[in-house]
């Protein structure tokens, strides 16, 4: 059985990455993430990898002021995908905040931040 690890190849690097992942499928929108993804083809033959799901994080500051409360729910939403990677069908998904965050502690913010972002992966496994 494979182990859940978050190597370089799952995540989302180049711009041009981004922007083809943006330009897919919205699968998911909650009360502060919307997730979107774009299936990924098989590299050439002379590649040995297989497509896998890959994650980008797109957390605006003008939505969350604090680096501290991006950066945390930068983890959570990293952990959640790490946890159910090998589930998800080969994809590049990019999980995008969308909504204000509002004053609140921190341990409240990320406990509803990893449902949330739970419920969109597990949406997107199925």
């Amino acid at each position: 059985m494979s182990r859940a690890t978050f190597p370089a190849a799952a995540r989302l690097h180049r711009p041009t990455e981004f922007a083809a992942a943006l330009a897919g499928k919205r699968i998911a929108r909650g009360a502060y993430f919307i997730v979107t993804a774009h299936p990924t083809l098989a590299l050439a033959s002379d590649e040995v990898a297989a497509p896998i799901a890959r994650l980008g994080l797109i957390m605006a500051k003008r939505l969350a002021q604090r680096a501290s409360t991006r950066n945390a729910l930068k983890r959570v939403v990293r952990e959640a995908f790490r946890l159910q990677r090998l589930q998800l069908p080969p994809a590049d998904y990019v999980v995008r905040l969308h909504r204000r965050i509002d004053a609140c502690s921190l341990t409240v913010l990320k406990t509803l931040a990893r449902q949330e972002a739970d419920s969109h992966f597990s949406r997107a496994a199925r």
